[in-house]
């Protein structure tokens, strides 16, 4: 055993500690040592962590750290831990500064030359991943998709002709609508749809995107935190068994070159393909992405 691992909490360092997303078996050794032995734990919701904490027979003070009282309890923290205490970071679940707070805490620290240090243990990305059959040799985790179409479908194409396996966090109530979008912006891919990671009622869904579009547009709506997983390589038109998409982007650019503006172009192309306006859009930024990729 290193000396780093026997090693007791330090004064005036921060720690950031990850905590089960699901079974409480997966706490490690370390974290629970460490929750006991520093001063304050900030937590994204108090209640939640002290009935981990309770498990454990841990009666460490808690104090609340979350997106709305981020900035100014960064503040405060910071200057607790330079005056020589020792706080603890931790999220409802997971790994804290990954999609929770934490980040401006650690930029506080960091910029004030004070001690950060990790105390790994799960992450729900990581376990979907590794679970998902997917390529793990380069991904991008991007978090959450944005809510609104709209936005999501234009996130979707930036991220298209990555060469890397695409992972998200996503809410139940989404999911299909993530995937569907998924499906008409980025092509045909192989897929995963985890949920429930650790839990009783875990399930990772593998399949191309248009059969777990099938899979999470029934009548049940699906339950449970979700990471969505996607292949970076696109299947083949033949091999799909697709339909080929009217090439929208060569008869917006055609008419743009007859001398009409963009809008223009589009409603005009929407026009000639019997599309609505939206449509006509969703086409394009998906036939755009596709040769870019291409």
């Amino acid at each position: 055993m290193s000396e780093r691992a026997i090693t007791a909490v330090a004064a005036g360092t921060l720690y950031l500690v990850a905590t089960p997303i699901g079974n409480l078996e997966d706490i490690t050794g370390r974290a629970l040592r460490v929750l006991r032995e520093v001063d304050v734990i900030a937590c994204e919701d108090t209640r939640h962590t002290r009935t981990l904490l309770n498990h454990f027979g841990i009666t460490t003070k808690t104090l609340s750290y979350h997106e709305h009282n981020e900035r100014e309890r960064a503040a405060e923290l910071a200057a607790r831990i330079a005056a020589g205490a020792s706080v603890a970071v931790v999220s409802d679940a997971g790994t804290p500064g990954i999609n929770d707070p934490g980040f401006r805490l650690v930029r506080a620290c960091v910029e004030r030359g004070l001690n950060v240090v990790p105390v790994p243990g799960a992450t729900a990305f990581v376990s979907a991943l590794v679970a998902s059959g997917l390529p793990t040799d380069e991904f991008y985790f991007a978090g959450f998709l944005p809510p609104r179409q709209h936005a999501r479908r234009l996130r979707l194409a930036a991220l298209g002709d990555l060469n890397a396996t695409l992972v998200f966090y996503e809410a139940p109530h989404r999911i299909a609508d993530a995937l569907s979008d998924a499906r008409e912006i980025l092509g045909e891919r192989e897929a995963a749809v985890a949920r429930e990671l650790t839990k009783l009622h875990e399930e990772i869904a593998r399949g191309r995107l248009t059969d777990l579009v099938a899979r999470f547009s029934g009548q049940t709506p699906a339950r449970g935190e979700m990471v969505l997983v996607i292949d970076r390589r696109r299947i083949a038109v033949a091999e799909a068994g697709e339909q080929p998409t009217p090439d929208i982007a060569a008869l917006v650019a055609a008419f743009e070159s007859e001398g009409l503006d963009p809008r223009a172009a589009l409603k005009r192309a929407a026009r000639e393909l019997g599309l609505n306006r939206d449509e006509a859009y969703r086409r394009l930024v998906a036939a755009r992405a596709q040769a870019k990729r291409e």
